[in-house]
């Protein structure tokens, strides 16, 4: 199985239909004003989620009560149940306080005339220390390789080069749906070795639209698992641009989603270890670090907004970064430390 997450187990549509219809409509109403401000539907969605999950627990726990007349004390008896009885980790807890408080601030801000008396007094409880409540899994060149090598030797094409072209770019499951055949010619590889699209690809942003970036595939690496794809669609006469496809009827269509991640359910029984894919986006930060690049330029290549991104993708120890730096004859003067290009 891919890496267990911890299932929400307060809510269910019964409970939900219970919720104070005052709540109900305080919900409905605050979502309506995100999508006023072209918030994107999937983080929508989670707030919406969020949101549930605090006010099934407000109907069975706190009375059901208005919203506007919860307390801190009420507030911190929510916090101690997620934790203590549902086992979720306090990075959840931050996320739905994060979600609460933003609906108070929308309270505050736009719901000030019906609601003069009201205050936002989620800030006011400390929240648990974010600390993992599971262990990751950190795949290094050997895994990987093991996995690929596993893929080819059961002629499973297509999820080898998904695999390799997320290991490789480092690219979020989404985007990897979105690459093109026609992505990949000669005279899109820049700088001797990176494959750089031809056109921006939708990631993940905070509007409603995302973010366009380039993305940057480490070519070499990638190129043998692309070409036994490539051969693989020839015999099946596969015309859809898309790179990764999946028959529907008697047409190729783009893969979904849900599809790759069954991929990953299947690939971590036969390997033995959990396989999700944001994995494969630690891999690649982690092997840019490993030779040496900048955190500048591992920050354009990826396309995150901030450099403070990498250290939390880069799953390299403390003693391999110190010990790049020492040899037996003392200090390693012959490390070579990259230049920033033009990524552009």
């Amino acid at each position: 199985m891919g890496r267990t997450t911890k299932q929400n187990k307060i809510t269910s549509p019964e409970l939900i239909a219970q919720i104070n219809p005052n709540n109900i409509n305080l919900i409905k109403e605050f979502l309506l004003y995100l999508q006023s401000t072209d918030k994107s539907k999937k983080t929508i969605y989670q707030y919406e989620r969020d949101l549930y999950i605090f006010f099934v627990w407000n109907l069975q726990f706190n009375g059901n009560k208005f919203f506007i007349d919860v307390k801190k004390k009420d507030l911190i008896r929510f916090q101690g149940y997620i934790i203590g009885n549902n086992g979720n980790s306090p990075k959840r807890v931050r996320r739905i306080k994060s979600v609460l408080s933003s609906l108070s601030k929308y309270i505050e801000d736009i719901l000030d005339e019906q609601y003069p008396e009201f205050k936002n007094i989620v800030s006011k409880i400390e929240s648990p220390i974010n600390q993992p409540v599971r262990e990751k899994t950190v795949l290094d060149s050997e895994q990987v390789k093991k996995i690929l090598d596993y893929l080819v030797k059961e002629k499973e094409y297509q999820k080898a080069c998904f695999v390799a072209l997320a290991a490789y770019s480092g690219s979020r499951k989404s985007e990897l749906l979105r690459f093109k055949v026609s992505y990949f010619k000669p005279e899109y590889i820049v700088f001797g070795s990176l494959y750089k699209t031809p056109e921006k690809i939708v990631t993940k942003g905070k509007s409603s639209k995302g973010k366009l970036l380039y993305k940057y595939t480490l070519a070499k690496e990638f190129q043998p698992y692309l070409d036994l794809w490539l051969e693989e669609r020839a015999k099946l006469k596969i015309d859809s641009d898309w790179l990764f496809v999946t028959k529907s009827g008697d047409k190729w269509i783009q893969t979904k989603v849900p599809t790759v991640d069954k991929w990953a359910e299947r690939l971590s029984e036969k390997m033995g270890f959990p396989i999700y894919w944001h994995a494969f986006r630690h891999f690649f930060t982690t092997e840019l670090k490993k030779h040496n690049i900048p955190d500048s330029v591992i920050k354009a290549i990826v396309g995150w907004e901030s450099v403070e991104m990498v250290s939390v993708y880069n799953d390299l120890s403390e003693d391999f970064e110190i010990g790049k730096y020492f040899n037996k004859n003392g200090i390693n003067s012959d490390v070579q430390v990259g230049k920033l290009e033009d990524l552009k």
